[in-house]
């Protein structure tokens, strides 16, 4: 039986500019009790399916053609063509969050800053169940007891800027199944999460379905979330369906060339060295004028540019209340040392709350550290930046400069592309006039854009086109140093490898050195020469990036690369183990690697170049003895 019939449907809207469809004749089902994955890149047309599954199009958005066929398995009724009911109307709203529900992508966004939890959660429940309050508040708990929330009772009371990402997004799903629904639409449920939340998120899913008995339709664009979750696939592309079929046909045999596209453009371990990914549409850099002949070169390959020597700092928040409230100091960073040598990559990973981009804005002296020195070696020598200041500090922030994570508000919609990218020249007064024009004509050139988008502005353009907008504001100032935060996290699979080949070109040609902060080791594994682990502000392991990834000692190091969901059936999820384990707990580590309140996070030597922070075999002595104790 298919809880959901889409028959030949096609959307159009219509703007001023005139009417263009944005699904064309797509058809696919979803039976009872099976998850469905909707796969595509941004601007496919998977949203405008969904709007259109739960009576939320748009107004100006028009359904053209098809129907859109409901048959709910808890009555014996004719199914309901959800595509001719009024979106208004009593009949759809008698469906919609009750018989039909939806997780949305963005968890902030979603629910309401002035709300509790407690109380947008019960609102479902007393709409179509027809609860009361007392026990809309009891059912809520339920839900949040079933989605194991840490604590359901304080977690009704809590308002959503008082959660992290992977609660609020339990809190989405809680509000989802309060009322049982037969169909579960999950629109990009994880994209915004670390890889170890979206295991337990994908988890927690899985489970609530065989609970439940529901039918789930999974929108999303990554290859190893549908590997784990999906029994049949559907492939969009500008609105059509491509292909489709069970998830083992898919993976094992794709016949089209978009979905081959799709797959090859994916980041995995074990990639050959050179083996580049392929994205659907390539960008070839091309260095030239100022970012050539603006280079020099200050020192040799290999040698520290970056060192940091026992960094720590502490954020005081204070509990908000009317008459105050006692501060509360958080350790940030606790004692890190590493050191990133001139023309590398070196990748940070680590969860949300980690430390990454922390340190990344302690580089940059966006923040100042309470304990420790970083020194920033321009080639006459290491000077500490915390000291630097006037003209010093003004070439420092030329030669270091940073990629932000998300590129929709990283670029100010007030400013066309040209005043974005000439800005930088204008406050730090390189070149006349001319000269900038020529210079910002010539960063489009590098990162793939044409000169005639520079009168555009920011909203005009894709993700992936901003983050190379982004990319070439970076670069503007002929930096030698780049942070780079997340760069890729927003963005569709094909574009991420985009922009990856773009950044590895880049560095290639332009001799730049990079800290590449990320949550996904996968990622990481692909850019990085070198990669160092954080967790709870403390460096826990360092080493070459194959080393790490084969051989990976730290407990916390190896819950991350069993948390990456690869584009692989043979290599799914272990979801048993990954519930077993509190790896990011660091009080709860085997020893010697168990870090208590007040412990120094020592980190030893148990292979050149591999350091893992193991404070139970400190001062021991040689490698091999350290080696055989933490294998």
């Amino acid at each position: 039986m298919n809880v959901l019939s889409v028959e030949g449907l096609s959307v159009d809207f219509v703007t001023a500019e005139g009417r263009s469809r944005a699904v064309n004749d797509v058809s696919f089902s979803v039976p009872r009790n099976r998850t469905v994955a909707l796969v595509g890149e941004s601007g496919s047309g998977k949203t405008v399916i969904s709007q259109t599954i739960m009576g939320l199009l748009p107004e100006k958005a028009h359904v053209t053609g098809g129907r859109v066929l409901f048959r709910d398995p808890a009555t014996e009724g004719d199914p309901v063509d959800i595509a001719q009911l009024d979106r208004k109307g009593p009949t759809l709203r008698a469906i919609r969050g009750n018989r039909i529900a939806i997780i949305f992508q963005e968890p902030m966004t979603s629910l309401s800053p002035l709300h509790t939890i407690g109380d947008q959660i019960g609102e479902a429940a007393q709409l179509h169940r027809g609860a009361g309050p007392a026990e809309a508040r009891e059912l809520t708990r339920e839900m949040l007891s079933l989605v194991r929330f840490p604590d359901p009772v304080r977690g009704l009371d809590a308002y959503p800027f008082e959660l992290s990402g992977g609660l609020r997004q339990r809190a989405m799903i809680a509000m989802a199944m309060i009322c049982h629904p037969a169909l579960l639409i999950a629109d990009e449920p994880t994209t915004a999460l670390d890889v170890t939340i979206q295991a337990e998120i994908l988890k927690l899913m899985k489970d609530v379905q065989e609970t439940l008995k529901m039918s789930m339709l999974l929108i999303t664009h990554d290859f190893g979330v549908v590997a784990n979750m999906a029994d049949e696939v559907v492939v969009v592309y500008h609105g059509r369906v491509m292909e489709q079929g069970s998830a083992a046909q898919l993976f094992g045999n794709p016949q089209h060339a978009y979905l081959k596209a799709l797959l090859n453009a994916v980041p995995r371990f074990g990639m050959e060295p050179g083996e580049r990914l392929v994205p659907i549409r390539p960008i070839e850099p091309h260095a030239e004028g100022f970012l050539k002949s603006g280079r020099t070169r200050a020192a040799t390959p290999g040698t520290p540019l970056v060192s940091l020597s026992g960094v720590t700092k502490r954020f005081v928040t204070r509990k908000a209340g009317m008459f105050g409230g006692k501060s509360h100091a958080l350790l940030a960073l606790d004692d890190i040392n590493l050191t990133v040598n001139r023309g590398e990559c070196l990748g940070l990973v680590g969860e949300s709350g980690s430390g990454k981009t922390t340190t990344a804005k302690a580089i940059l002296r966006a923040i100042e550290i309470d304990g420790g020195e970083i020194r920033y070696d321009a080639g006459a020598g290491p000077v500490d930046v915390s000291k630097l200041s006037g003209a010093d500090l003004l070439d420092y922030r030329k030669r270091v400069q940073l990629i932000f994570q998300d590129p929709f508000s990283s670029l100010n919609p007030r400013m066309t592309v040209n005043d974005l990218l000439s800005e930088p020249l204008v406050i730090h007064k390189v070149g006349t006039p001319e000269e900038r024009a020529e210079r910002v004509r010539e960063l489009m050139r590098l990162v793939g854009l044409d000169a005639r988008f520079l009168r555009r502005y920011p909203h005009s353009f894709s993700g992936g086109q901003r983050q190379r907008i982004g990319i070439a504001r970076a670069l503007a100032l002929n930096p030698e140093f780049i942070l780079c935060d997340e760069p890729t996290s927003a963005l569709d699979v094909s574009v991420q490898a985009q922009i990856l080949n773009l950044l590895k070109d880049l560095k290639r040609e332009l001799g730049l050195t990079y800290l590449f902060v990320s949550h996904n080791l996968a990622v990481v594994d692909y850019i990085a020469d070198r990669i160092a682990v954080m967790c709870r502000g403390r460096v826990v392991e360092v080493a070459p990036t194959r080393e790490l990834i084969e051989n990976p000692l730290h407990p916390y190091t190896r819950a991350l690369l069993d948390s990456v969901p690869e584009p692989d059936l043979d290599a799914p999820l272990d979801f048993a183990r990954l519930d077993a384990g509190r790896a990011s707990e660091p009080d709860a580590w085997p020893h010697p690697y168990r870090l208590t309140d007040g412990m120094t996070p020592t980190l030893v030597e148990t292979e050149p170049g591999h350091f893992v922070c193991a404070p139970g075999l400190a001062g021991r002595a040689p490698l091999s003895s350290v080696k055989e104790a933490v294998s």
